[in-house]
């Protein structure tokens, strides 16, 4: 498909034109990032070294933790050295590239959630069938289907933005390429892309936080018949992942599920999904389970142990 555009790069305005914020930005993104990176490469390698982490939780983690670091990586290392940078430009090319993997990373993400949930609705209220339902062939489907379907979701989501032609103004007001700011800056008539858009990534968000909410609830409510330590662990496991998915989902449904407009709060908003969110998902999923804990400093002592020799 031909693009009619005769941009050839895009100007970014960054979270703040304020050199001081920037500078406060410039930190405090690189400690996130750095954080997000270093502590999903410690589960990944955890998880796959661990002879005692090999059920089917640990298997959706290990992929959440890969998301999480592809995810953040989309946007994260551009900010942070535009926050240095006195043109904060990126090519059309760079921004079709980064919109595609920002969605596809994002919904992968996404779908891993949702697998997750549904693999901790068979843990908790079909445990005698657990093994048979959730076995390796059937994760593995999971996760398959996860992949192709967040590439079609990418797919879906950058055709509608390339029939869009960009001849005038190129000055996008956010930190990344997205949806919303590119679609402002078409010259042309773009209810259609924008339609097409929050019925795709709208729907996305806003399905998948439903069913999450749901498998939470049925989740929570079966706990009835549990010890009181039993409720008081699961309470305490559940409350933090509800927390961090209504600060994930509320924000990308905030973006993704409104008429064309921009409001300034968006790159506020747009932090807590794209940067926020994987900095915590290592410290809720993993970092507070005491099997991962275990298996964190069995290998920690295995690698000091062998340095010695």
């Amino acid at each position: 498909m031909e693009n009619q555009s005769h941009v050839t790069e895009f100007i970014l305005l960054g979270l703040s034109q304020n050199p001081n914020i920037q500078k406060m930005s410039f930190v405090t993104l690189s400690v996130f990032y750095t954080a997000t990176v270093l502590g999903n490469l410690l589960i990944i390698v955890t998880m796959k070294t661990s002879p005692t982490l090999g059920s089917p939780m640990y298997f959706f983690l290990t992929f959440l933790s890969i998301a999480d670091s592809c995810f953040s990586t989309t946007t994260a290392p551009k900010l942070i050295v535009d926050n240095l940078s006195h043109k904060k430009t990126i090519s059309f090319d760079e921004c079709m590239i980064q919109l595609f993997a920002f969605h596809f990373f994002g919904c992968v993400e996404i779908l891993v959630l949702v697998v997750m949930a549904y693999d901790r609705f068979v843990a908790i209220c079909k445990p005698l069938h657990y093994s048979v339902i959730m076995n390796q062939r059937v994760c593995e489907i999971l996760i398959l289907l996860v992949w192709v379907g967040s590439f079609l979701h990418s797919i879906a989501q950058i055709i509608p933005i390339l029939t869009v032609p960009f001849c005038g103004p190129n000055v996008i007001d956010h930190y990344f390429c997205d949806l919303q700011p590119l679609l402002r800056l078409g010259c042309m008539d773009t209810y259609v892309p924008n339609l097409l858009v929050v019925s795709n990534s709208g729907a996305v968000c806003s399905v998948s936080f439903v069913l999450l909410m749901i498998s939470y609830s049925i989740i929570l409510h079966s706990l009835r018949n549990h010890s009181a330590e039993g409720k008081r662990k699961a309470l305490s496991t559940c409350s933090s992942h509800i927390i961090v998915v209504i600060i994930f989902f509320g924000s990308c449904i905030f973006i993704y599920t409104r008429p064309p407009t921009t409001f300034p709060l968006d790159k506020l908003v747009s932090v807590f999904y794209t940067i926020i969110t994987p900095f915590l998902n290592p410290l809720i999923y993993t970092l507070r389970n005491a099997e991962v804990k275990n298996a964190m400093k069995k290998l920690w002592s295995t690698r000091v142990t062998s340095g010695d020799k």
